[in-house]
C-alpha cells in the first residue's frame, strides 16, 4: 500500500522483536555482577529465590551456598593457621637447642668432648641420626684426596651444604650411620680446619633451601673454640 507520494510506504512492526533486544548473554551477567558486586544488596529478595545446583543437596540459595562456602574457608584458614603455630613452636624449641648448645660448647675442653655434646643435643633432642666431626688438620685428619673431594665439591661456593650425599661420600664421613640427607658445616675461614656433619634417616630432611642461621652461629662457636682446643 502506498501513499499519496507513490512511494512504497514501510513496513512498521506492531510489536518489538525481543528475541534481539533482549539477546543477553551470560558472559554479559557476569561481567554486570563483576562491575556491580553491591547488586544483590540491592536486591536482597533475589538471593532466596536463586536455586544453584548442589552435588550432595540438590537445588540450594544462592545465600546457602555462599555460607558453605565460607564456612569451607574457615575450615582452610583454622588449618592453616595451626600449621603456622606449630611450626613456629618447632622453631622456637629448635631455636632454644641450639643457644644453649653453642653455650655448653664454649666449656668444653676437647674435640671429643665436643663431638659428645653435639651428639647428645642434635640427636637426643632433636632427633638426627648422626654426628660427626672431620678434622682436616691433625693425628685424625681426612687423608688429603677426600679432604680435596669434599671441600671442592660440597664447599665450593658456599661454607654449607643441604641435601643428598653419594654412596662414597656417606661411607667416608658417616661409615654406616643412616644419612639419607645430611648437612655439612665447613669449618675454618678458609674452609681448611674440617667439618661438621649431620645426618637424618629422612631424605626430605636437609634440603638445599634451608636457612643457615642457626648453623651459622654453631659454625662461628666452633671456628672459636676448636683451633684454640688444637692450638692453631
Amino acid at each position: 500500500m502506498s501513499d499519496f507520494s507513490g512511494q512504497p510506504k514501510a513496513t512498521v512492526p506492531l510489536e518489538p522483536r525481543y528475541e534481539e533486544a533482549d539477546a543477553v548473554k551470560a558472559e554479559d551477567v557476569r561481567n554486570y555482577l563483576l562491575k556491580h558486586p553491591e547488586f544483590f544488596n540491592q536486591h536482597p529478595d533475589l538471593l532466596e529465590r536463586l536455586r544453584i545446583p548442589h552435588q550432595q543437596k540438590g537445588s540450594v540459595s544462592l545465600v546457602e551456598l555462599q555460607s558453605e562456602q565460607y564456612r569451607k574457608k574457615l575450615r582452610q584458614l583454622n588449618y592453616k593457621l595451626n600449621q603456622l603455630i606449630g611450626v613456629a613452636k618447632q622453631n622456637e624449641k629448635i631455636y632454644r637447642v641450639y643457644t644453649d648448645l653453642n653455650v655448653q660448647l664454649l666449656t668444653c675442653k676437647s674435640v671429643a668432648d665436643i663431638q659428645l655434646k653435639l651428639e647428645d643435643v642434635l640427636q637426643d633432642q632433636l632427633d638426627l641420626a648422626a654426628v660427626v666431626i672431620k678434622m682436616f688438620k691433625g693425628p685424625h685428619a681426612l687423608p688429603e684426596l677426600q679432604k680435596k673431594l669434599i671441600t671442592e665439591k660440597r664447599f665450593k661456593q658456599t661454607p654449607f651444604f643441604f641435601g643428598r650425599l653419594s654412596q662414597h661420600e656417606k661411607q667416608l664421613l658417616f661409615s654406616d650411620q643412616p644419612a639419607e640427607s645430611v648437612a655439612l658445616i665447613s669449618l675454618g675461614r678458609k674452609n681448611d680446619l674440617g667439618l661438621v656433619g649431620v645426618s637424618s634417616a629422612d631424605a626430605t630432611h636437609f634440603t638445599p633451601d634451608m636457612d643457615t642461621l642457626l648453623l651459622k652461629q654453631l659454625q662461628q662457636v666452633l671456628n672459636i673454640v676448636i683451633p684454640d682446643l688444637l692450638g692453631y
